[in-house]
């Protein structure tokens, strides 16, 4: 679909359902862990996991301010879940010591939709995809505030979450409450790369 290099943030979490999803697209990509992974990549997905785990060893192992200077820069970069809670400004329900990358203007409610056993899914309308795409949430956060700049893409539809926003684009950089690694449905990832795409023409 592209000839764009992706990287996979690989600290922790689920790396291989977004590698599995990269592979069926046709997509080059390789496993980000330490700063100089992040040369030659023309993106970046952060997926779903223990997002205070996640922060700790980007922490420890030198990439979190290297990661920040490159969303700073420009890179495009889509998050999934605890992905989300990463690239926010601030998360509720964080632990006081959990680092935040800033790279949306948003404020996210970590574990909004519940424990475990509330994990469900639902059929959402997503802004600039035609049709309704499957979305799993997990230990889901969502999105409390929305910044200046944000777009809004996705609603949850109806129930007791209904209207909370679970998708959101800021320039360069996506974000989602829910997991389309682990749908088969790809247009999620076709959209990031459609980003990645125009990002990398204008340069």
């Amino acid at each position: 679909m592209t000839k764009a290099h992706i990287g996979i943030l690989a600290v922790q979490g689920g790396v291989r359902e977004h590698e599995r999803t990269l592979d069926q697209l046709g997509v080059i990509h390789r496993q980000v862990r330490r700063p100089e992974h992040l040369k030659g990549i023309d993106g970046l997905i952060l997926p779903g996991g223990e997002s205070t785990t996640m922060s700790r060893l980007l922490e420890l192992g030198g990439l979190l301010e290297p990661l920040r200077e490159a969303l700073a820069g420009g890179l495009p970069a889509y998050g999934t879940c605890a992905g989300m809670i990463l690239l926010a400004n601030e998360a509720l329900d964080h632990r006081a010591d959990a680092q935040q990358l800033n790279a949306l203007d948003i404020t996210v409610r970590r574990n909004a939709f519940g424990r475990q056993v509330d994990s469900f899914e639902a059929e959402l309308d997503f802004q600039g995809i035609e049709a309704p795409v499957p979305a799993v949430f997990i230990r889901a956060p969502w999105v409390e505030r929305v910044g200046e700049g944000v777009e809004k893409l996705a609603t949850v539809p109806a129930g007791p979450s209904e209207g909370a926003v679970v998708a959101v684009r800021q320039g360069n950089v996506l974000a989602t409450s829910f997991h389309p690694e682990v749908t088969g449905d790809t247009r999620i990832h076709r959209y990031f790369l459609a980003m990645v795409q125009k990002s990398t023409a204008r340069l």
